[in-house]
């Protein structure tokens, strides 16, 4: 699975008693019974294994957001014997909750593992339904998979779903305000910064739009059915755009290609950009409308924007690891 990050990975037993010590231990400094002796035996404890200081850590930020429970605490070694005790009980019911608490996001996150790609990579993963899932370039995906619902949050870059077919539990999939909602089917989402595009390669989905108006049909949304080959782009509140794009084209990330019919340079620049980290390629606003058609490859900028000058009888310049692609200087 080279290019990805997956997180989080602790899936062992064993990490959900470190998270209930923890816990215990960040409670118990924080009350009347942190003693030499207890901040001893902590001592020891934390350096027993590495992955005890990385437990505390997450009881910390945890502990931080539990309302009243450092002052609840802090007040267990004031009072009379009786308030003292009522107090340790206390004491010991916060312990308890944080250690809940701290297990409980785990055991949350174990459910919804994140998927990244970085810029210029690739990955396919099948996710426990059988559905799977192949990302492009500078991807983020989240599962939110539950009993009732599978759900997935694209929240940048672009993916290919090939969804497997359970009509109790329709597959969701979340790209900023837009959903798109499939049984068993293929299609494209790709976010940007700008807009949402969702093709349909085959079977159904319809994607929700979220509502202009308040109340319940804001909730509901409105909803746009797409065919087989239909591309539906979003941008915030403006009118749908409907179009049938070259599915052999859209798809030609996989192959480590960028396919283009008639584009203008600008255009067909910005997309190749967004497959290289190391070298950017620069059109200048001189040929920015020249037009661009062909099958270049993602991973080498320098031969696309050599092919362009080529073609259009431009000049290359190298500039602070840029492509500057401009017209021929006068002489």
């Amino acid at each position: 699975m080279d290019g990805w990050v997956v997180k989080p990975v602790e899936t062992q037993q064993d990490n959900d008693v470190v998270l209930a010590e923890a816990a215990a231990w960040i409670a118990r400094l924080q009350g009347s019974a942190r003693t030499a002796a207890a901040e001893a035996a902590f001592k020891e404890w934390l350096a027993a294994d590495s992955a005890h200081a990385h437990a505390f850590s997450r009881a910390t930020d945890t502990w931080e957001v539990i309302p009243g429970a450092a002052r609840l605490v802090g007040s267990a070694g004031r009072g009379s014997d009786k308030q003292r005790d009522d107090l340790q009980a206390r004491w010991l019911a916060v312990a308890a909750t944080l250690a809940i608490a701290i297990v409980g996001a785990v055991l949350y996150a174990q459910r919804s593992p994140t998927y990244l790609t970085g810029v210029g990579q690739q990955q396919t993963v099948t996710l426990d339904d059988g559905t799977r899932v192949s990302l492009n370039t500078d991807s983020k995906l989240t599962v939110l998979y539950t009993e009732d619902e599978r759900r997935l949050r694209l929240d940048r870059g672009e993916g290919l779903f090939e969804v497997a077919r359970d009509p109790l539990r329709p597959l969701i999939v979340e790209a900023g305000r837009e959903q798109v909602r499939a049984l068993g089917t293929k299609f494209v989402v790709r976010k940007d910064a700008m807009s949402v595009a969702v093709t349909l390669l085959d079977g159904k989905i319809e994607m929700i739009r979220p509502s202009n108006s308040g109340g319940a049909a804001a909730s509901a949304g409105r909803k746009v059915l797409l065919e087989p080959g239909e591309r539906v782009i979003a941008r915030d509140d403006e009118p749908v755009v409907h179009d049938r794009p070259k599915v052999e084209a859209l798809i030609a990330w996989r192959r480590g290609e960028v396919m283009f019919d008639d584009a203008s340079l600008q255009d067909v620049a910005a997309e190749i950009n967004r497959y290289g980290s190391s070298q950017r390629i620069i059109v200048d606003s001189s040929v920015a409308h020249l037009r661009v058609s062909g099958v270049f490859e993602t991973r080498d900028p320098r031969e696309f924007a050599q092919a362009m000058a080529r073609l259009h009888r431009l000049q290359v310049r190298d500039a602070d690891g840029r492509i500057v692609l401009h017209a021929p200087q006068a002489h």
